[in-house]
């Protein structure tokens, strides 16, 4: 169980960083109880690292090495753990973090940091575990579609789901709309999931059915 106030959190993160923005402007007027201690970056050009940064939060990149080759996934992950290890982590969070990690890292997280890790999927999972979950979504003719939020395993998009948000695949859903109302889900789903954990709402040790969130 979680209740520690303020929560300290690491994001990690591969691209534009829009959660990661929601989680921020929670933080900065007080509605998290949550204190983002750094942002880790796989790519030098994500813009979250920029939104990190306006809000003077600690950021590591670890894409390329010194001879500019992209790091092994291996000593990216010893990288990302060592830079992590001081800061005294309770909760790693990944948010549009798009490099498949190894039990070198979940498990160093678990073990090392003592600390669990969430992961912010979009799908109602266990369907739809890895890419393209909209177009699939479209092509199978599924009526319900969303996002979820769950314990990392080593095991791809397999650990107990927290919770997740719900939304109708209207007649004319494209993937490129279903991702952009999807988007909106996120943006609700993964602070209250985390405001939830902070608060011992959703005990991670004992975590049961997942809070669902019905929207139209």
């Amino acid at each position: 169980m979680l209740m520690k106030n303020p929560l300290k959190i690491a994001v990690l993160v591969s691209g534009n960083g829009s959660n990661l923005q929601v989680l921020i402007d929670q933080m900065q007027v007080g509605k998290l109880p949550i204190e983002i201690v750094a942002v880790i970056s796989n790519k030098a050009d994500a813009y979250a690292l920029t939104r990190a940064k306006q809000a003077s939060i600690t950021t590591f990149v670890m894409d390329k090495n010194p001879q500019g080759k992209t790091y092994p996934r291996a000593e990216f992950e010893r990288l990302a753990l060592n830079a992590l290890q001081p800061l005294g982590v309770d909760l790693v969070v990944l948010a549009g973090f798009m490099k498949i990690l190894t039990p070198l890292f979940i498990n160093g997280v678990q073990d090392e940091l003592n600390a669990p890790m969430i992961n912010l999927h979009p799908s109602l999972l266990p369907a739809y575990k890895g890419l393209h979950t909209h177009e699939r979504v479209l092509k199978t003719g599924d009526r319900r579609h969303g996002c979820s939020v769950h314990l990392v395993t080593t095991q791809l998009d397999a650990g107990q789901v927290l919770s997740q948000a719900v939304l109708d695949v209207g007649a004319s859903d494209t993937p490129a709309t279903l991702q952009n109302r999807v988007h909106e889900l996120e943006y609700m789903l993964l602070p209250r999931t985390i405001d939830f954990i902070a608060r011992g709402v959703i005990d991670l040790t004992n975590a049961g059915e997942p809070i669902v969130f019905m929207t139209n």
